[in-house]
């Protein structure tokens, strides 16, 4: 055995088996122009009001909806607002932005990179998919009178590259597995880069806790935490009664950032018309002296400590997120983006956060992005990343 095999087998060895996200490229999207910012399991990106936190945790979510199929209109409702402030227009009069990122996994790390125009029509001008410093997928816009781009993947066979038109409303990564047959070397290269890249995308729940509407009764429904989680109650009706064990560990959590004792945390009916009970409950802490105390009651950190807690402790099956269910779940990483994590928090509550998100991605089946006005407080818990932005 030769030493060159010898590293080959170790590098092959230390690639995760789960695809994750490492770097997100922001080339010129909003207020950031040729930044790149590493990721690791747990990730704050810290900076004062207009730094652009916000913004990289933008495009973070729209390269995963991106990546999950969804077209371009639907992921950029506002795409002006996504172009550098100071980009000019070309004689065409067009303007746009560039966002990309790096997924490393059994494939090792592959890169995409994405050109969207704005204005005057919004459509993807551009898509660039590489691994070991070959290009595997390239789009460009070639016609502007079409609604299309022209592609060219990596065939490795008779013919160096096959190329065919894709169209300039959703990204070209997520369709290659209906147009790339798998017959050659270079082809099946394509297509586990692909699927790596779009694993590691799609399974990502952004998330940004409303106190406001935490606090009333919500109707029973299919039990999948939302965005805002504002139907929390409904979410703690079925996950009480489903995994005793993670629901022992949020109330551990619940009892350490909530004032008062906390016996239990859970989820009770509500008395509907003429004393029937309707389909609705509400969330409330039992504080083991036969006084229930509803989570109306809560201030808007003991309420947003709650939600955040509940979504690191649970998985995506609880969580409105979209998967990739081809995948095995053990292959699958969830990225939680949260918008103002240490938001309405008080030093006890968000200390205790980060150390259990620290503690839940230590385990890798869960990644989290955050936004922060200021991480100094999280210097001291191993495991974090800060990505230091100035304004």
């Amino acid at each position: 055995m030769t030493v060159s095999s010898l590293g080959s087998r170790a590098q092959a060895e230390a690639r995760p088996d789960r695809p994750s996200v490492v770097e997100l490229r922001l080339t010129a999207f909003a207020a950031h122009r040729r930044a790149g910012f590493p990721l690791g399991p747990l990730s704050l990106f810290a900076g004062p009001s207009g730094s652009g936190k916000s913004s990289a945790l933008r495009a973070y979510e729209a390269l995963a909806r991106l990546g999950g199929g969804a077209e371009l209109d639907e992921v950029f409702p506002d795409p002006v607002a996504c172009v550098p402030e100071r980009a000019r227009p070309d004689a065409q009069r067009r303007r746009g932005f560039r966002i990309g990122c790096t997924a490393d996994g059994p494939e090792g790390p592959v890169r995409l990179d994405v050109a969207v125009q704005a204005e005057p029509e919004l459509r993807i001008v551009g898509e660039r998919l590489t691994a070991g410093g070959l290009t595997l997928l390239e789009t460009a816009l070639r016609d502007p009178s079409r609604r299309s781009v022209q592609a060219a993947w990596h065939t490795a066979g008779s013919s160096p590259v096959t190329r065919a038109p894709l169209p300039d409303d959703r990204l070209g990564t997520p369709l290659l597995p209906l147009r790339v047959a798998g017959k050659t070397d270079g082809q099946r290269q394509v297509l586990a880069a692909a699927e790596q890249m779009v694993v590691a995308l799609r399974s990502v729940f952004a998330c940004d806790p409303l106190p406001r509407s935490m606090r009333t009764a919500v109707p029973l429904g299919a039990g999948r935490l939302l965005r805002g989680c504002g139907n929390l109650a409904e979410v703690l009706w079925r996950t009480r009664s489903e995994c005793g064990r993670r629901h022992g560990l949020l109330v551990d959590a619940v009892r350490a950032g909530c004032a008062g004792p906390v016996l239990d945390l859970l989820a009770e009916r509500q008395p509907g018309e003429i004393g029937r009970i309707d389909g609705t409950v509400r969330g409330v802490l039992d504080r083991g002296d036969g006084l229930r105390t509803p989570l109306g009651r809560l201030g808007d950190g003991e309420l947003r400590y709650l939600a955040l807690s509940l979504v690191l402790l649970t998985g995506p099956g609880v969580l409105e997120v979209d998967t990739a269910g081809e995948v095995p779940a053990a292959l699958q990483t969830l990225t939680v983006l949260a918008d103002g994590f240490d938001r309405d928090l008080d030093v006890r509550q968000r200390e205790g956060l980060v150390r259990l998100a620290a503690r839940m991605c230590e385990r890798g089946h869960i990644r989290l992005v955050g936004a922060v006005s200021d991480a100094s407080w999280a210097a001291g818990v191993g495991g974090v990343t800060v990505v230091d932005l100035e304004p």
